[in-house]
């Protein structure tokens, strides 16, 4: 049976900007396989990650993005799970 295809947006809080975060998160979907989607730093000094794949390997995503780089200290991490659109080709950072 093939693994179910999902979709998941994160919203990453804490000392997340200019300590690495988004090439982790680049580096962490690499490593992983199978995920696509992007990473951008928001205004209000948050990050947000947009990926799909196999909820496993979501899931997996999800535990690294909660400790990331060593400079960066996450507060929370918010979740919302949507349908997968399959929009997206590969995973980056989005400027």
């Amino acid at each position: 049976m093939a693994e179910q295809k999902a979709r998941m947006r994160a919203i990453v809080k804490g000392i997340v900007q200019g300590v690495g975060y988004r090439y982790f998160a680049v580096y962490q979907a690499q490593r992983i396989g199978g995920i696509v989607g992007f990473v951008r730093n928001l205004r209000d000094g948050n990050v947000e990650v947009v990926a799909e794949g196999e909820r496993e390997r979501l899931e997996q995503f999800l535990q690294e993005l909660r400790k990331g780089p060593r400079a960066a200290h996450v507060t929370d991490l918010e979740v919302f799970w949507e349908h997968p659109t399959g929009e997206f080709t590969n995973f980056g950072i989005r400027w």
